[in-house]
């Protein structure tokens, strides 16, 4: 696949982007709720992205009417990233969020009056990915090799302490920044020899567009543990009015669950309200996600259980490499209080 190819469908990704925050595919949503009783109460949700297989629970939930049963009249539309996402909720422009916690916590760090309500990918999704067929064959292979990432990602950030857990020589390996659209050109056409990233963001693009196979290292697996996307909210509203909050977080848990049972059927429900997106990529989208469901702090636990140790490295992985100054908490970052309980939440313990 050439450059061109892949960058006019990273163009169609933006082009669904733009609708969707313009309400054109929000539309379907609208319609679901002129049919829903008066009694539900409204709740307006700004996810991290666009709509795709990382966030299709939410869809998901609203489609298979949980959460019409748990009595809510939920409005999702798109996001332009969790750091906006995260200052959307924090400026109450929305009530419910689903946002990356490496990010949500550097904006708590800086004054944001938010938390995480519901932490539901609990590793961290990044990873440095390298074709199959390529010479490396482990991270020690990156040394000699050049590297491409987005100079203000969270893997740029967090690139030291996986050169540290994977025992590297950073003076060895040449660190080039790219645009997001170029990474996976750059990677197909051996412009470099791997990029960091999140996984579901490139791999299944690359694996299905590409027709190429990858091998990713991923930063968790060399000690540099950080909490992805989770449900979050204003602390104001956690406080004010947390029936609706017990009402939403297990609705939307029980959308990923049934999600998981039902891959291809979630990934056509992503179709009906984002027309363009190709079904068998947000399917893989979806099942590379499944990799941070779990961590070893969280086996066993209900999807959206977060652990204290997780959080508490997470504060480590901030403060040494993220730019963070300001004093933290786990306490600060999530809680618990709205996670349901119960073998019938706990997620598949493997990927």
């Amino acid at each position: 696949m050439s450059p061109s190819t892949f960058r006019r469908f990273s163009m169609s990704r933006r082009h669904v982007f733009k609708a969707s925050a313009a309400g054109a595919l929000a539309l379907p949503f609208v319609a679901r709720r002129s049919l829903a009783a008066g009694a539900l109460k409204p709740v307006s949700m700004t996810l991290d992205w666009i709509y795709e297989g990382p966030n299709l629970g939410f869809l998901v939930a609203h489609d298979q009417g949980f959460f019409r049963d748990a009595g809510l009249d939920v409005s999702i539309v798109a996001g332009k990233g969790s750091a906006n996402t995260a200052q959307l909720i924090a400026n109450k422009a929305a009530q419910i969020g689903f946002a990356d916690g490496y990010a949500a916590s550097i904006g708590i760090s800086k004054g944001m009056n938010i938390k995480t309500i519901g932490s539901v990918y609990r590793g961290n999704p990044s990873a440095i990915m390298a074709l199959a067929d390529s010479a490396i064959k482990s991270p020690k292979d990156l040394e000699g090799k050049t590297v491409a990432m987005v100079a203000s990602s969270g893997q740029f950030q967090q690139w030291p302490a996986f050169v540290k857990g994977a025992g590297l020589d950073a003076s060895k390996i040449n660190i080039v920044n790219l645009t997001p659209p170029s990474l996976g050109p750059a990677l197909i056409d051996r412009k470099v020899d791997a990029i960091g990233g999140y996984v579901q963001s490139y791999v299944p693009i690359i694996e299905l567009r590409g027709k190429k196979a990858v091998r990713s290292f991923w930063f968790s697996d060399y000690g540099v543990n950080v909490v992805s996307n989770g449900i979050i909210a204003h602390n104001d509203l956690i406080k004010s009015n947390p029936d609706l909050l017990h009402a939403f977080v297990p609705a939307s848990i029980k959308g990923f669950l049934y999600a998981r049972q039902h891959p291809d059927d979630a990934a056509a429900t992503v179709k009906k309200y984002s027309p363009t997106v190709d079904v068998a990529i947000i399917k893989r989208e979806f099942e590379v996600s499944w990799k941070t469901w779990v961590t070893p702090n969280t086996k066993g636990k209900p999807l959206g259980w977060g652990s204290d140790a997780d959080w508490a490295s997470a504060i480590v992985v901030l403060k040494q490499y993220g730019g963070v100054t300001a004093p933290l908490t786990t306490s600060e970052l999530y809680t618990n209080d709205f996670v349901p309980k119960g073998a019938a939440y706990v997620p598949p313990q493997q990927a």
